[in-house]
C-alpha cells in the first residue's frame, strides 16, 4: 500500500474501526486456545503488527509453542518450528547450496527462515554459530548464503522460548542477538479456574483444530503499514529517547538501551495504540509497553544484582522520574476519554 491509500485509510473512521475489529477477531481466535492470557496475546500480536520478534522466556508446559502455533494458524501465516540443539547447523536456519549434477549447477535449499513465523524453540541450547544465523534475518529480512542474499517471506517473525530455569548444555544469548528481539515476555503459571478450563477443554479434543485463518500474509500488511502511519507528536518522540537514554547513564546498569530500543518502543507504541482503538499515541501506551520492551535489553552491574535489584525495578524508577508530556496542559476530560 502506498502513502495515500495508508493516510486516506487512518483518516476514515469507518475503514480503521473495520481495522480494529480485524485485529480484535484475531486476538479472540488465538484466546479460544490460549486461557486467561489476555495481556500476553496481545502483546505478541502488537509486535506482529509493529514487525518485531519475541523472545518468551518461562518453564516448560506454560504453553508458549503453543501460542506460536496458534498465532500463526489464525493469522492464516506459514508457520516452521526448529527444535534448537547443539547439533542443529547455521546452514539448516539460512538454507544451503547443494550440486545438482543433471545441471552441473548449485542449487539453493530452502533453509527454516522461510517463513511468516519461525518458531525457535529453547534458542538457547543451539551452539553460538547457530543462534548467529537468525541475526541478519531478524534485522534485514533476509539470509545470505555463499554471497548470494535471499529475501525471507513478508511478514517474518522470530518467535524464541527458553527455559530461565536451565543452563546445563545452554548458550547465554548474547547482547546483539537479546537486543534485535522486539520484547520479552513470560508467559507465567495460569490461575486455579483457568487451569481448570484447560484440562477441560482438552479432555476429548485439542482447541487448536478449531482455530480457523481470520486474516492472511496480505491483511497482515495491511495493518502492519496503517500501524506504521499512526500518528505520533514530537513530545512523545521526545519522551521515548528520555525514557531509553536514561538507562545509558544509570548508575546500576552496566549496559544500556541502543538506539534501536528507541524505534522498537516507537513502532510498539504505534501498534500498541492500533490494538487499543486509536490512531495516535498517547504517553499511557509507551509507560505500558517501556518494560517489556526494554528489560532484556539491560546488563546490571554485579553490585545490582547483589542487592537484587531487578531490570523491572529500574525501569519502573525511570518511568517515575521522567516528566511525562501534556501532564500539566491536558484537562480531566482528556484522561478520562484515555482511560
Amino acid at each position: 500500500m502506498n502513502e495515500n491509500n495508508i493516510t486516506a485509510i487512518i483518516e476514515n473512521e469507518e475503514e480503521m474501526n473495520r481495522a480494529y475489529d480485524i485485529a480484535a477477531s484475531l486476538v479472540e481466535e488465538v484466546e479460544k486456545v490460549i486461557i486467561g492470557k489476555h495481556h500476553e496475546v496481545v502483546m505478541l500480536i502488537t509486535s506482529l503488527l509493529a514487525g518485531g520478534h519475541v523472545l518468551i522466556e518461562d518453564v516448560p508446559g506454560v504453553g508458549k509453542t503453543t501460542l506460536a502455533a496458534t498465532l500463526a494458524k489464525a493469522a492464516g501465516l506459514s508457520f516452521k518450528r526448529a527444535q534448537f540443539t547443539p547439533d542443529v547447523m547455521a546452514s539448516d536456519i539460512t538454507g544451503f547450496n547443494i550440486y545438482n549434477r543433471q545441471t552441473e549447477s548449485f542449487d539453493f535449499k530452502e533453509g527454516l527462515v522461510m517463513c511468516n513465523i519461525l518458531l525457535a524453540d529453547e534458542i538457547n541450547r543451539a551452539s553460538p554459530k547457530t543462534q548467529s544465523a537468525l541475526l541478519e534475518s531478524m534485522e534485514e529480512n533476509r539470509v545470505t548464503v555463499d554471497g548470494v542474499s535471499y529475501d525471507v517471506p513478508d511478514p517474518f517473525m522470530v518467535i524464541a522460548t527458553q527455559n530461565p530455569t536451565g543452563y546445563v548444555g545452554t548458550y547465554p544469548l548474547p547482547e546483539a542477538q537479546l537486543d534485535r528481539f522486539c520484547i520479552k515476555l513470560s508467559m507465567g503459571y495460569p490461575t486455579l479456574n483457568e487451569e481448570i478450563d484447560i484440562i477441560n477443554f482438552r479432555k476429548t479434543e485439542n482447541p487448536m483444530d478449531n482455530v480457523k485463518p481470520i486474516v492472511n500474509n496480505g491483511i497482515v500488511r495491511e495493518l502492519r503499514d496503517i500501524c506504521q502511519y499512526i500518528h505520533v507528536e514530537e513530545e512523545i518522540y521526545k519522551y521515548i529517547v528520555l525514557l531509553v537514554s536514561a538507562t545509558r547513564n544509570h548508575e546500576s546498569l552496566a549496559l544500556g538501551a541502543s538506539p534501536r530500543s528507541s524505534l522498537m518502543l516507537m513502532r510498539m507504541a504505534q501498534a500498541y495504540a492500533f490494538m487499543h482503538r486509536r490512531n495516535f499515541v498517547l504517553p499511557e501506551d509507551i509507560a505500558a509497553i517501556y518494560r517489556h520492551t526494554i528489560a532484556h535489553r539491560l546488563i546490571l552491574k554485579q553490585e545490582a544484582k547483589l542487592s537484587r535489584i531487578t531490570a523491572d525495578t529500574l525501569l519502573l524508577d525511570i518511568l517515575r522520574k521522567t516528566e511525562v508530556p501534556y501532564k500539566t496542559k491536558r484537562r480531566p476530560a482528556d484522561d478520562e476519554k484515555a482511560r
